[in-house]
């Protein structure tokens, strides 16, 4: 799908020029004479990149940016300056409000395209990569969330039976390591980080261990699985 390009200049004679030749290169173009016009089509066309002037009437382009920047969905927008305003002062104010590159007018249109394609790539692979961030993080979370059902279904089917004093106690293959690791010392935590469980899953094998071991606190069921040898 061919990218969006927004290009914001009082003179029509730049729009036109930029415009021709940016839909050439294959982008879909938007103009508008100012700020103010181009604040509107932010919205309404959402583009990847901004090619705008500075000095314009009703907003210029030092304002432009600054209200786009205060979107959450475009604090990376890719946005160019150009301008004949190119001192170091200008420039610097422009870099604060976090445009990422002035050109100087009179400009050369293929320099600008060159730095329009850069940009572009560079904005779509971050994208891309935040993208797969994001559906790797959903689906750890949804992993975990499936792990934690599947506890609790395993905790609510399975019975448990609590023998006398000289007899014994049925544990999981999961509640003996989190046992093992319990009278070690080891906190919730660090038996999480350990067995690689979220601490609410190991605090309902711990829950299940007491129930099991008719204990109240961590101290008695410890006591419990060394009387009964249920640990090492």
């Amino acid at each position: 799908m061919p990218l969006t390009i927004l290009v914001v200049d009082d003179d029509p004679g730049t729009r036109l020029s930029i415009g021709d030749y940016l839909e050439l290169s294959g982008y879909i173009v938007v103009v508008a004479e100012n700020g103010q016009k181009a604040l509107s089509l932010v919205e309404q066309y959402q583009p990847h990149l901004i090619v705008t002037d500075i000095t314009m009437p009703e907003m210029d382009g030092y304002e432009l940016v600054r209200q786009v920047r205060r979107q959450p969905a475009f604090r990376l927008l890719p946005v160019i300056f150009l301008t004949a305003r190119t001192n170091t002062e200008e420039r610097i104010r422009g870099y604060q409000l976090g445009c990422d590159l002035y050109l100087p007018k009179p400009f050369d249109l293929d320099e600008l395209g060159a730095v329009i394609r850069n940009l572009l790539e560079r904005s779509q692979l971050i994208q891309s990569e935040w993208r797969l961030r994001a559906q790797s993080t959903d689906a750890q979370k949804n992993e975990t969330v499936e792990s934690e059902h599947r506890l609790d279904d395993e905790l609510a089917a399975s019975e448990f039976r609590v023998k006398s004093i000289a007899g014994s106690v049925d544990l999981t293959p999961r509640e003996k390591d989190v046992l093992d690791l319990l009278t070690d010392g080891l906190s919730n935590a660090q038996i999480g980080d350990r067995l690689h469980l979220s601490p609410r899953t190991v605090e309902k094998y711990v829950s299940s261990l007491l129930r099991k071991a008719n204990s109240n606190n961590r101290a008695e069921l410890v006591r419990f699985a060394m009387e009964h040898h249920l640990v090492e």
